[in-house]
């Protein structure tokens, strides 16, 4: 898997780049990212937030331009993320998802964006791509994870899925002695203490 880098800074043409809290990347891998943008809200719903999402999984190199992408991406990364949702969620429940399964499988098959390194400005290496991305690579490039995902058995054991109320993200649970409960302290996890400190406080009212 790549390695996560910082979504790009909104420029006056762009819709402001969500916050680090409605584009998350912290379930451990980038397919489960994908699902977590369908919660609580719609966040992939513009061309600007999908590039932001692509850059801040690690897909893409920092500042890459997406120069043909439409509406019809985002609609391909919707059926993408219900079909990898689809497979995922089956695999915790013990539930075959044989159409999802065939779906991912063919998305996974074309290769994905091919990774090249260039000079910067101040000499040091960094991370490019060969040619423009195509929106078919990039979905390959989350489909191949999602594949390589759900065939370790390792990996496989550690999903989770989030214990805070009305979550429903999954998450690949690296945590020591994997006691992780949440999908996010800060946000699940946050809110599950906040509600125990108001639970206790109601009990020792006289």
């Amino acid at each position: 898997m790549a390695p996560t880098a910082t979504p790009p800074s909104p420029t006056p043409s762009q819709s402001p780049t969500p916050s680090p809290y409605e584009l998350r990347f912290d379930s451990g891998r980038c397919c489960l990212d994908l699902l977590a943008t369908a919660h609580p809200d719609e966040r992939l719903d513009q061309v600007e937030r999908l590039a932001a999402w692509l850059t801040g999984s690690g897909l893409l190199p920092e500042g890459t331009p997406l120069r043909h992408a439409g509406p019809e991406w985002l609609d391909a990364f919707h059926e993408l993320r219900a079909d990898i949702g689809e497979l995922v969620r089956g695999e915790l429940e013990g539930r075959p998802a044989p159409g999802a399964l065939d779906r991912v499988n063919a998305r996974a098959r074309p290769a994905p964006p091919a990774p090249r390194a260039a000079r910067a400005a101040d000499g040091s290496l960094t991370r490019a791509l060969h040619t423009a991305p195509t929106c078919t690579a990039l979905l390959a490039a989350v489909a191949q994870d999602a594949v390589l995902l759900l065939t370790d058995p390792a990996a496989r054991a550690r999903l989770r899925r989030c214990a805070g109320d009305n979550c429903p993200i999954i998450y690949l649970d690296t945590s020591r002695g994997r006691r992780r409960r949440w999908c996010s302290s800060e946000v699940c996890g946050n809110r599950e203490r906040v509600a125990r400190h108001r639970r206790r406080a109601a009990l020792a009212q006289p």
